[in-house]
């Protein structure tokens, strides 16, 4: 699983833990988050903006 980070405050997500607040399931792809997903931290970034800043590791 990978984690992309949001480039204006740093939000991160982490697609193993998913995000329950947005509605956002535990092992939820990052391209499978709607478009128009905005961070909920600053509310300025769309999905296409966020950041990948840890790629996903290849299981062993």
């Amino acid at each position: 699983m990978s984690i992309y980070q949001c480039p204006e405050c740093g939000f991160q997500y982490d697609e193993a833990e998913g995000n329950a607040h947005e509605g956002l399931k535990p092992g939820m792809p990052w391209l499978s988050v709607p478009e128009d997903f905005a961070c909920p931290s600053c509310a300025v970034r769309l999905r296409d903006d966020f950041e990948l800043v840890d790629p996903a590791t290849p299981a062993p």
